[in-house]
């Protein structure tokens, strides 16, 4: 195959997420399993490095507002950075607010159980940009005025 396992192709953040993402909660080390014996021994909790850049990982839970299928909207981002990462906006609602990712890549994988698979996307940022520069918040379903118009004017265009 010519394009190795694991490949991260960089994509702007437009592009992935036309209606933006939504932060739900706060951004956390991403941290290794600990064993029991190192727990019983008091061995701090040690936070997992990305293989390919050295820098250490964090995740965070985000939501898709453009994602038809509710089980796929909410997913975990991983950010790379040697500090934590800090949303730019406010909350809209308790632990949600609107956010922008900088240094967005995608990696392909497989999804799903048996015989439900699909196609997934692991995706990585660097961390955050301000929100609301470019893109996103466009709903694509038209409201019950603009819908009669559409069918209107469809309508008009048959006769």
């Amino acid at each position: 195959m010519a394009i190795a396992r694991g490949r991260r192709f960089p994509i702007e953040f437009d592009d992935a997420f036309p209606q933006g993402l939504v932060l739900m909660g706060e951004v956390a080390p991403d941290t290794e399993c600990q064993s029991r014996e190192d727990r019983a021994a008091g061995r701090p909790v040690r936070q997992k490095v990305d293989e390919s850049t050295g820098k250490r990982r964090w995740k965070a839970t985000v939501t898709d507002p453009n994602e038809q299928t509710s089980k796929r909207a909410p997913f975990d981002v991983t950010f790379l950075a040697d500090v934590q990462p800090v949303p730019t906006t406010t909350e809209v609602l308790p632990c949600m607010r609107p956010v922008e990712l900088e240094g967005l890549t995608a990696e392909t994988r497989v999804a799903g159980n048996g015989e439900f698979k699909y196609q997934s996307y692991l995706f990585r940022a660097t961390g955050f940009r301000t929100a609301g520069v470019a893109g996103g918040g466009q709903c694509k379903s038209a409201g019950p005025a603009e819908a009669s118009k559409s069918e209107s004017e469809s309508v008009n265009k048959a006769a």
